[in-house]
């Protein structure tokens, strides 16, 4: 349900083509909501026929140009509708825990271990990442609303990995300790 609503805001941000989106997905969006190429472009599609976007005209020739899309009034109605709805909070789907409990079953290995340590590296790459987008995006300074929020969400972000640093950090040295 939400990857439609992800697209509409990218494209109430910026109208944009499916290539011009995927790209912003892998770069903003895709952090906290991943969507593959082919899911964005099905996904064009299916709201340029639910009447909630429509590809701007373009100049010239339509075979083998970049359709670019905007979002309809009856788009951003649906994105609004969409903000108000509540939402209870959903627990995590992250297959790494499932392994790790499975190890309760069929034993902790050093496997295991190594595959905690790795996705350490990764939550501190990432952290590093945002910590990144932070310090650019304090040195634009801008005050809008837009960056507020926008801000807020990283915020979101950079917590999210201190608790998975936190946590692998004690599953790890709780790990070595038993071996």
């Amino acid at each position: 349900m939400s990857l439609p609503h992800a697209i509409l805001t990218a494209l109430l941000e910026k109208p944009s083509s499916g290539l011009e989106l995927t790209r912003r997905f892998d770069r903003s969006i895709g952090y906290f909501w991943s969507a593959t190429h082919q899911q964005i472009y099905r996904e064009l599609g299916k709201l340029e026929k639910a009447g909630l976007i429509r590809a701007l005209d373009g100049e010239g020739p339509t075979r083998g140009q970049k359709k670019e899309y905007e979002v309809l009034p009856s788009g951003r109605e649906e994105l609004e509708r969409w903000v108000g709805v509540r939402e209870d909070p959903r627990a995590p789907r992250d297959p790494l825990l499932l392994r790790l409990r499975a190890t309760g079953v069929v034993g902790v290995g050093g496997d295991m271990v190594d595959e905690l340590r790795r996705h350490r590296a990764l939550h501190r790459e990432r952290l590093a990442e945002y910590r990144e987008f932070e310090r650019r995006d304090a040195a634009r300074g801008h005050g809008t609303e837009r960056d507020r929020v926008h801000r807020l969400v990283l915020q979101g972000g950079i917590e999210l990995e201190l608790f998975w640093l936190t946590w692998l950090d004690r599953a790890l040295a709780d790990l070595e300790g038993a071996g």
